[in-house]
């Protein structure tokens, strides 16, 4: 697999992660988490964007 597919790849797993915790913080109400996870979950989201892939089905937070 070329090294910039491998990127892209554990960047969308990665996000799906991110996403996974962010809406569990959401739910418990854990902002402080729920901050420092949305730092992460928008740094993988631009580095994606640039990849050139289209978030609109797999973003769940939607912010």
């Amino acid at each position: 697999m070329p090294a910039g597919i491998e990127v892209t790849k554990q960047a969308l797993d990665d996000f799906k992660k991110i996403q996974k915790y962010m809406l569990l913080a959401r739910e418990e109400k854990a902002e402080k988490t729920y901050a420092e996870l949305k730092e992460e979950y928008l740094t993988i989201k631009a580095l994606l964007q640039v990849s050139g892939v289209n978030l609109a089905d797999i973003d769940k937070i939607k912010e």
